[in-house]
């Protein structure tokens, strides 16, 4: 159990999966229904940074708690496939054959590389060498999917730092700004937006979710275990269907340009 001595920590596992699903949505609407590339659009987007890491965080746990490892990977790969085409259509709708070259599937299959990283470095039965390889090859897996060899990091540091907060948030924001916000940042440097795109130091508003966490596992409830796998691909589909079937979009963006 992580090490968190302060008495005000009531954030139990099902808790933060309610909190990562609203912003998850929230973060989703913002993108495909609202202008991009203007100040509003980024600053909206600041809250939405919290969710990928605290799925991550989750995942870890996860690894903790499960009664069956082997069980927990099948299930994220099972839904990593169903949740690739939704992905596609609402993010990279002109992909061709249901591929993106930039982020070809979304970051449930990052989420399988994680679990898959932990388990082989938290085993006692592999080699220290066979597992960086292992780790890397998952981190190379899953370079094209959605928050990428960062969330197999954030992954990683969560469950092998799991008995000391202050080394998974270390972990957390060394991950974060090495691989995350410093290539972002030199992505953009040359664009006169760049400065737009710092709004992804909002995955630092996770910290203290980490913080209030403590470190017990919620109601057991296979109703919550696989809704939170099913939740995904379907917000996907509605938010798909909305903006083919409704004029949300251009009434939000009248709305806002007025």
């Amino acid at each position: 159990m992580p090490d968190i001595s302060k008495k005000n920590t009531f954030l139990n596992s099902n808790y933060l999966k309610l909190i990562a699903i609203i912003i998850m949505v929230y973060d989703h609407l913002i993108v495909m229904f609202f202008p991009q590339e203007t100040v509003l659009y980024f600053i909206l987007r600041v809250p939405g940074r919290i969710a990928a890491p605290v799925i991550c965080y989750l995942i870890a746990e996860g690894y903790h708690y499960t009664s069956n490892r082997k069980r927990y990977l099948i299930r994220l790969l099972i839904f990593s496939v169903i949740s690739h085409f939704p992905y596609i259509l609402c993010f990279f709708r002109d992909s061709r054959y249901g591929f993106s070259p930039i982020e070809a599937t979304s970051v449930i299959w990052a989420l399988a590389m994680g679990l898959t990283a932990l388990t082989a470095i938290k085993s006692d039965k592999i080699h220290i060498v066979l597992k960086i390889l292992i780790l890397a090859a998952c981190c190379a897996a899953s370079y094209t999917a959605n928050w990428n060899f960062v969330a197999v990091l954030w992954i990683t540091a969560f469950g092998l730092f799991r008995n000391s907060l202050k080394r998974q948030i270390i972990a957390f924001c060394v991950i974060g700004i090495v691989f995350h916000l410093l290539p972002a940042y030199l992505r953009f440097m040359l664009s006169r937006t760049v400065y737009l795109h710092w709004y992804h130091l909002g995955i630092f508003l996770a910290v203290p979710l980490f913080a209030l966490y403590n470190g017990k596992l919620g109601k057991k409830s296979k109703i919550i275990s696989w809704s939170f796998y099913l939740f995904y691909p379907v917000h996907l589909i509605i938010f798909y269907l909305v903006d083919v079937f409704t004029p949300l979009k251009d009434i939000i963006e009248k709305l806002f340009s007025a």
